[in-house]
């Protein structure tokens, strides 16, 4: 049979049509970038929080070879970076010695690294900033006016597929925010508690990044999805759910059901809106699923034990309890912090997972200016 000359051509992006994790997607642009521009050594992304002004590492192409990793600043110490995000531009480094005497933790490590020349891009959605594009190379003064124009073409491209992963998330949660909404704005559980459990949460995970070979990319869904955690709430009755006196036996065993009726929901969301396919799924059930489970297996709904616990589920439950302790609540007042410390202590290794403890206890800094920066309000 003759060959269908018609279909002779393979797409070099095709890529972008694959099911998978946005890293091998990066990896795999990078390597299309490569074989036209063999110096271009690294393609790196750095998402920005506009609540707390952080610039967060999130993923790079470059395999061992990534000075920053687990890094993270506000916006106001990056002078260089902010001057990109002021001028709405990119910028061109062909010769880092330019940076040689900063004392900026990221420049510097850059520089250790060996890198001779960079390309940053500020990267924007429907005009919302939302984090920069790094190309790098390890040879200086190669990015000319010619290879620029096509470092635009894949950096924008790359732009878009983090646009679509991030979108997917957002989609999700608005979904879950609206759907609380609808049932009469129910869940006695602020908005000030999710910022502040959220960043305690990704606190955790960067604490526990060397140990359990945590990269960005999932220390970031961590952050993004950990405010999901008790969506099943919104299946608990309201006499059960609001009530402010201790729940009987019989209600707190319906409460309970609220672990797997989160995961239920989910499931459906993720039908629903098309998003069966985001490749942080999995992470979602388990911290919706798991996250009341303990070490001792004493936990629910299935009465995991140890390692069976996804890690995820275990870092959400320290920073979940940590907070719920240290909140005010219609049925207690709010605890103080040394001794919402001091329970955590207790719990470590029975029920809560150690090292997560640790990280918390650690981070006491970190974890007041949180609070500082996400007080309740009046209204809840």
């Amino acid at each position: 049979m003759e060959k269908d000359e018609s279909f002779s051509h393979d797409d070099t992006l095709s890529f972008l049509n694959q099911k998978g994790p946005l890293k091998n997607k990066l990896v795999s642009a990078h390597n299309l970038v490569k074989k036209r521009l063999p110096f271009i050594a690294r393609i790196a992304i750095a998402l920005y929080d506009p609540a707390t002004k952080i610039l967060k590492t999130y993923l790079h192409s470059s395999g061992t070879d990534n000075p920053l990793e687990h890094y993270q600043t506000i916006i106001d110490n990056a002078p260089s970076l902010k001057e990109i995000l002021n001028q709405g531009k990119p910028r061109v480094i062909n010769n880092m010695l330019t940076f040689e005497d900063s004392n900026k933790k990221h420049h510097q490590r850059l520089g250790r690294q060996g890198y001779a020349a960079s390309y940053t891009l500020p990267m924007f959605n429907n005009g919302n900033f939302f984090g920069f594009l790094f190309y790098n190379s390890y040879e200086k003064n190669v990015f000319t006016e010619k290879v620029l124009e096509e470092l635009d073409l894949h950096g924008h491209l790359i732009a878009l597929m983090v646009v679509g992963e991030l979108s997917s998330i957002q989609t999700l949660s608005a979904a879950i925010k609206t759907t609380s909404n609808i049932t009469h704005h129910r869940d006695p559980e602020t908005g000030s508690h999710l910022d502040r459990m959220s960043r305690y949460s990704r606190l955790i995970a960067q604490a526990l990044a060397e140990k359990h070979n945590l990269d960005d990319n999932y220390i970031e869904q961590i952050f993004m999805l950990s405010p999901l955690h008790d969506i099943g709430k919104i299946a608990i009755p309201d006499h059960i759910l609001l009530k402010k006196d201790s729940l009987t036996t019989d209600e707190m065993n319906i409460m309970r059901t609220h672990a797997e009726k989160g995961k239920q929901i989910i499931d459906e969301l993720l039908k629903n809106f098309g998003l069966g396919n985001i490749t942080h799924a999995t992470i979602l059930r388990n911290i919706a699923a798991y996250h009341h489970e303990t070490l001792n297996g004493t936990g629910y709904p299935e009465g995991r034990a140890g390692q069976e616990i996804p890690l995820e589920a275990r870092i959400v439950a320290v920073a979940d309890i940590f907070d719920a302790l240290t909140s005010k609540r219609p049925y207690k007042e709010a605890w103080s912090n040394d001794d919402a410390f001091a329970a955590l202590n207790e719990l470590a290794g029975e029920k809560l997972d150690q090292d997560c403890v640790d990280a918390m206890l650690a981070h006491r800094e970190e974890i007041e200016a949180i609070q500082q920066q996400f007080k309740e309000n009046l209204f809840g």
